[in-house]
């Protein structure tokens, strides 16, 4: 809990910091400001080159989320504490099939692309309820807790360290995966 207190304190100093730093300083003459969705700050829908698929564009923004899902998707992975919750998923990559994965990474791609602000972009995967409860999705092994959540957090940030987002930038993604902790959370 306390860092999930420390994620949402970060995301309203970062709130505040933004405000300050967004004020124009000649008054004389304003400037309309616009707002950034969150999605502008991972890198927006400038097009890049896919390195996953080397004759592909993809937007920036999608593919630093890409990587950051990518990322925590592998640090669940060696986590002792939720990769149970995933034993379907490390089964199958185990043998080789990475069609769960494939579509686990897309899934949470398109959903945290909407969630900060995507307008290319649609989430057609279940409900978070749905999705984290046993009786509905047959590929979770278990339902989270609080503890749970909270080192998900945890992996979320050395997903998004290992891709070298900046720490305002976690804040803010931690705050929208926060939001949703009563949907998840279901013990």
């Amino acid at each position: 809990m306390k860092r999930a207190q420390l994620i949402v304190s970060a995301f309203v100093l970062t709130i505040v910091l933004s405000s300050v730093w967004a004020c124009n300083k000649n008054d004389d003459n304003p400037q309309p400001m616009t707002q950034q969705t969150l999605y502008d700050s991972l890198g927006g829908t400038t097009m890049v080159a896919d390195p996953q698929n080397s004759s592909a564009m993809i937007e920036k923004g999608r593919l630093g989320i890409r990587s950051v899902v990518d990322s925590t998707i592998f640090v669940i992975a060696a986590d002792p504490e939720l990769n149970p919750y995933f034993s379907v998923l490390l089964s199958e990559v185990g043998m080789g099939d990475l069609s769960g994965f494939q579509e686990l990474s897309k899934n949470l791609t398109d959903f945290v692309c909407v969630g900060t602000g995507a307008k290319n972009f649609t989430y057609t995967g279940m409900n978070m309820v749905d999705a984290h409860n046993p009786a509905t999705n047959s590929r979770m092994n278990g339902k989270a807790d609080n503890g749970d959540f909270d080192a998900f957090i945890t992996d979320l940030v050395a997903g998004a360290k290992k891709n070298g987002l900046p720490d305002y930038l976690i804040a803010r993604v931690g705050a929208l995966v926060e939001s949703l902790r009563t949907q998840v959370v279901q013990q």
